[in-house]
């Protein structure tokens, strides 16, 4: 199924689908996996033999690193209403909001697969979290009474801006693929304004060997994946319920004149891609050089007539019948010792591997090639190196998208009637900084503030335990004790 083709076909306008082979490029080098590249083919002198080339696995390592960087146990998310009349903050409000925030990424299994779909993110450039109401009941009216709220991931390859501007996206179609009775089906998600509000409008195209055949809604039960699919839904909502996630990163890939900004992201390491193939190459010569230069013994035909040598032993080899050193019985056997260039071959790799991480982002000398493999670097990093900026630009997206992400997670649990929920917070996301600054330097100092009085101790419970000030002046006993916390 040509899926350009369809949304031609009904209308539908998006990004070139020249820039949907970029992705997959870039899905090769993360798999380690790129045609003519490590997979080839070399003329020995008779035909063709088939290769495969030893692999680093350098895209790989990069986007697992920012991943671990961006979202990991450490990131932390607070929520808070402000009173109108008091400027406080409504705890009973705010906890049963976070709290059922919480609950949906929990079910949804956020803590995982957010580490992961970050990681996607950084080798694909794009990814998208589309929450939804599952088991919906409703009344006569139509109207919600209560629903499950959950979360659909989707990567670049199945992710169709359709309408943008200044790179936000307003409008956009997601593709999955279900396969049932061994037929496989996309779903086709579109998510349009009309008359200013979000409908979501729902197909299903029968996709085997491409046929590409619209399925009729009144079939759809008929396939118990979309048996409670409904072909629209109008949301109420003048909000998205869908979140774009990319890197900060400007795409510089596709740049045609008609195109206004390509609003997807690229991947980390897609202007990385030479060194990519040169850290490779090495690699696998440095891989070959231990095959091919490991010792040989070419011994004269008449001596493995002797059944001296085991005939399975690769070491061996006969020599031709006219082959004698000097004549004599010493050019019977002839050792050969190939000199391996290890130091050679870590030079190169580690020059590539720095090269890697500087145009991704690291700085250098965050990787290094040696006898135990690649390691990476862990020491604290100061705020003026490369890395440290990387990071804060990265955050920033990271920060507006996970904002974004829980709001619609708060429209969709009022929506199903979830009791005690307000769109109207604040949302604090904390990021891991512990790689940047010393944690613990930081914390003595904050107690010393609070004990000569110029930081209060709601002050520091909100800050090192997660809280708002409000709920943390209210954890603070009268008798402290002069023990800090």
């Amino acid at each position: 199924m040509n899926i350009f083709e369809y949304f031609k076909k009904n209308g539908i306008d998006t990004v070139d689908p020249s820039f949907y082979t970029f992705i997959k490029m870039w899905d090769s080098w993360y798999r380690s996996n790129v045609a003519k590249f490590h997979t080839y083919r070399v003329y020995n002198g008779s035909g063709y033999t088939r290769c495969r080339r030893h692999s680093l696995g350098g895209a790989k390592l990069v986007c697992e690193d920012m991943a671990n960087l961006l979202m990991n146990e450490r990131v932390k998310f607070t929520i808070g209403i402000p009173n109108e009349e008091t400027g406080k903050i409504d705890d009973s409000v705010a906890n049963s909001t976070y709290d059922f925030v919480k609950l949906v990424l929990n079910n949804a299994r956020w803590w995982k697969l957010g580490n992961e779909y970050q990681e996607r993110k950084a080798a694909l450039g794009t990814v998208a979290y589309v929450p939804y109401l599952d088991n919906a009941v409703v009344d006569e009216e139509g109207s919600i009474l209560s629903g499950d709220v959950k979360i659909a991931y989707f990567t670049a390859p199945n992710i169709y801006p359709i309408t943008w501007e200044n790179g936000y996206v307003s409008e956009a179609a997601f593709v999955s693929i279900k396969t049932y009775r061994r037929k496989k089906y996309a779903h086709i998600q579109f998510h349009m304004l009309e008359n200013g509000q979000y409908v979501i409008k729902n197909s299903v195209v029968e996709c085997t060997n491409g046929s590409g055949s619209e399925i009729p809604s009144e079939r759809w039960g008929d396939i118990p994946t979309f048996a409670t699919l409904a072909p629209r839904v109008e949301t109420g909502s003048d909000k998205p319920q869908f979140v774009i996630d990319t890197l900060n990163i400007v795409n510089n890939i596709d740049k045609s004149e008609t195109d206004d900004g390509n609003p997807m992201g690229i991947s980390l390491f897609a202007n990385a891609i030479d060194v990519l193939r040169s850290l490779d190459l090495k690699y696998d010569s440095y891989a070959q050089e231990f095959s091919l230069g490991r010792k040989r013994i070419f011994v004269a035909p008449e001596m493995l007539n002797n059944n001296v040598f085991d005939e399975n032993d690769t070491v061996f080899y006969i020599l031709p019948e006219d082959f004698r050193e000097d004549g004599g019985e010493r050019g019977m056997i002839h050792e050969v010792n190939m000199e391996l260039r290890i130091e050679e071959h870590s030079k190169g790799i580690n020059d590539d591997l720095n090269y890697l991480s500087k145009k991704c982002g690291f700085g250098t000398q965050r990787y290094r090639f040696d006898t135990s493999g690649i390691t990476t670097a862990t020491q604290v990093i100061s705020e003026n190196s490369d890395m440290y900026r990387t990071l804060v630009k990265h955050e920033l997206v990271l920060d507006d998208t996970l904002k974004q992400l829980f709001r619609v997670i708060i429209r969709l649990g009022i929506a199903a009637r979830v009791p005690n929920l307000s769109e109207d917070v604040e949302i604090r996301i904390d990021f891991d900084d512990s790689i940047i600054e010393d944690k613990k330097a930081e914390r003595d100092q904050d107690r010393q503030d609070v004990s000569m009085g110029v930081m209060g101790l709601a002050e520091y419970r909100a800050k090192w335990y997660g809280e708002t000030e409000e709920t943390a002046a209210g954890r603070i006993p009268e008798q402290t004790g002069g023990v800090m916390p």
